[in-house]
């Protein structure tokens, strides 16, 4: 059976793909009285004095929100935000899976920046974290900066920086292979949207200095005004392409040693890989159908080839990161996932491959390994608590 025909009759029997279950038993008039009332008033007058208590006395400390407007829902676009609830209890069931954490899925019905800032900012007593979801750029960008000014608790956008982790730590291992260092080589990103913007950032964290965007206008350069048509291409410009090189992906792209995409279909040709420089590095991401397909890629010269598949060698997937990211942000209480802490996970990841394994046909480690979730998990805490943002 085609798996959308099959995943559509299953969620017809599912009827949703999580639940709330108790952690305790409620058998008789005594435990009644301890869950509920009467003995439930002495946790909330703890609470009352002091809110911080609330992580301790309730499941506060393990409960994540995914917060949505369905307004970039996987590649089906604005498809509003019940039609995106499937992909949120879908993610919910990853978090719980795969990091222990228990996430609530909220779709949220405005497409305001203000009104859903405001709406997320009311609720976050209620959780430890919340993961933005699915939100189209650029209103993810303002959304997500407005949040983490009012939050005291880590809002992260997985779209951007769940993304950026897994690329980093992809690019990390390729250099490894290729004897190449991030100070030194070219990198084209095509596609400066959400996950675009924060991989050339966390990239160029990583002492990347010589990076190039490339959006539907061409290269994003200070030399041309046309690049620049969003306050966040403006920004970009100031930090990349420190030549100011102007033209389309196949200007900009040769002799790059890397060229990343979070774009469409069939945007990389065969001639721009062999323009490349020696062992170059091609990681085709947009999804289902990647810029090139990996035997295409090959076949031009690409050394090292990764997607967003799980068909091919080198999946570039969330599922890697997030769950220990937050795991690793919930355990010690952190109020923010910071810079550090995404170089943290990033290095964790990578970190999980040794030498000796390493090969063009495996940079980065399976999202069923089990040493995944511990591994970022103990990065993120670490670097959370060195960075100044844990509580515990």
């Amino acid at each position: 059976m085609d798996i959308k025909v099959e995943s559509l009759k299953k969620h017809y029997e599912w009827k949703g793909k999580i639940a709330i279950t108790p952690t305790v038993k409620v058998r008789d008039k005594h435990d009644l009285s301890l869950a509920y009332t009467p003995g439930v008033a002495e946790p909330c007058l703890e609470i009352k004095k002091d809110v911080n208590k609330s992580y301790e006395l309730t499941s506060r400390w393990n409960t994540v929100a995914i917060i949505t407007d369905g307004s970039a829902v996987l590649g089906l676009g604005d498809i509003g935000p019940e039609a995106g609830m499937p992909v949120m209890e879908g993610k919910a069931l990853l978090f719980k899976q795969f990091g222990g954490v228990d996430a609530i899925p909220l779709c949220v019905r405005t497409k305001d920046v203000d009104e859903f800032v405001r709406c997320v900012s009311l609720l976050l007593g209620s959780f430890g974290g919340v993961n933005l979801e699915d939100i189209s750029a650029p209103r993810c960008f303002e959304i997500e900066r407005k949040l983490k000014a009012v939050s005291d608790i880590p809002i992260f956008h997985d779209d951007q920086h769940g993304t950026a982790i897994i690329a980093a730590a992809a690019l990390i291992n390729s250099l490894k292979l290729t004897g190449k260092t991030i100070d030194k080589i070219k990198i084209v990103i095509n596609g400066a949207g959400a996950a675009g913007n924060a991989i050339g950032r966390l990239f160029i964290s990583f002492g990347a200095k010589n990076l190039i965007f490339v959006d539907k206008n061409g290269a994003v350069s200070l030399k041309d005004e046309n690049s620049m048509f969003t306050e966040e291409h403006r920004l970009l410009a100031k930090i990349s392409n420190p030549e100011c090189l102007c033209g389309k992906l196949s200007d900009v792209i040769k002799e790059a040693d890397v060229f990343l995409g979070v774009s469409r279909p069939g945007l990389l040709e065969a001639d721009m890989v062999r323009s490349m420089a020696s062992k170059p590095i091609v990681f085709a991401m947009a999804n289902p159908v990647p810029e090139i397909m990996p035997e295409e890629a090959k076949a031009a010269g690409a050394y090292i080839v990764g997607t967003g598949r799980s068909d091919y060698p080198n999946q570039i997937n969330n599922l890697l990161a997030f769950p220990g990211v937050f795991r690793g942000a919930l355990d010690c209480r952190a109020s923010d996932i910071n810079e550090e802490m995404k170089i943290a996970a990033a290095k964790a990841l990578a970190g999980l491959i040794s030498d000796s394994e390493l090969s063009p046909n495996y940079i980065l480690p399976d999202p069923f390994d089990k040493r995944v979730k511990d591994a970022v998990a103990a990065a993120v805490s670490d670097a959370a608590r060195k960075s100044k943002v844990a509580r515990i």
